[in-house]
């Protein structure tokens, strides 16, 4: 495991200390999270391992601020997500957290580039649309701007979710298995792609998969088995491919 002592304050961008998240009833509760802890720096490729059940999507959920934690302190990109209500967490997560899901949640009524446009939107971004486009060509979609969800395929729709997940340069990009709904090829290319984007945007990469080789891909790999971290390595990356 690493020593978080030994890492400079201001190159951390996620710093979880003891994290229990319980679910269900007082009279049932069930235990997701038994106590993590977490350090992650600046600029880190991580990938959470772990077969289904493990805890890791919860774990991302909660460092994402999707979910509160039940106890534990949880600081994300210089803000405490602790003691914060929902609308608390979806503001800290504003410009400072990206998200891609194995399903896309694109809005089915706006096009492409109104769906990356919406957190630039929030974030009053000077020029929404024409950053939103920008986003688009980077990601191959330059002339899927005006199309609906329903008239991409499913790599192209997670292409969108990627441009809009990095629209507004968040300082951390979660992804939870991100190819999980795509063929082979073309989730290779996502792949491809995303790690492309992150060398050239600079986000930090949190990966979960319950796959080793796409873990690999990762320059950290944090393994989780019932609640609970159980190995921490750095791996030899698998090398990323030439576009």
């Amino acid at each position: 495991m690493r020593d978080p002592a030994r890492l400079d304050a201001a190159d951390i961008v996620i710093d979880a200390r003891n994290v229990t998240l319980t679910l269900g009833a007082a009279a049932a509760p069930v235990d997701i999270l038994k106590g993590l802890d977490l350090v992650v720096r600046a600029g880190e490729r991580l990938a959470i391992l772990g077969p289904s059940g493990s805890g890791k999507s919860s774990l991302m959920a909660i460092l994402s601020g999707l979910e509160a934690a039940t106890s534990g302190t949880v600081v994300v990109a210089g803000r405490d997500f602790v003691g914060l209500s929902e609308d608390g967490l979806a503001e800290a997560r504003r410009g400072r957290i990206g998200i891609v899901l194995q399903a896309f949640h694109l809005v089915p009524t706006m096009t492409a580039i109104e769906n990356v446009a919406i957190p630039l939107e929030l974030a009053q971004a000077p020029d929404p649309f024409g950053a939103a486009r920008r986003e688009l060509e980077a990601v191959g979609l330059g002339h899927r701007l005006q199309h609906y969800p329903a008239q991409l395929s499913g790599g192209e729709q997670q292409r969108v979710a990627l441009a809009r997940a990095l629209a507004v340069r968040p300082a951390i990009l979660f992804a939870d298995e991100p190819t999980g709904n795509l063929d082979g090829v073309t989730g290779a290319e996502i792949i491809e792609l995303m790690f492309r984007r992150l060398d050239e945007t600079g986000a930090t990469l949190v990966l979960i998969t319950h796959d080793p080789f796409l873990a690999r891909r990762c320059s950290r790999i944090v393994t989780m088995r019932d609640g609970r971290i159980v190995a921490d390595e750095q791996p030899v990356p698998v090398p990323v491919a030439a576009p």
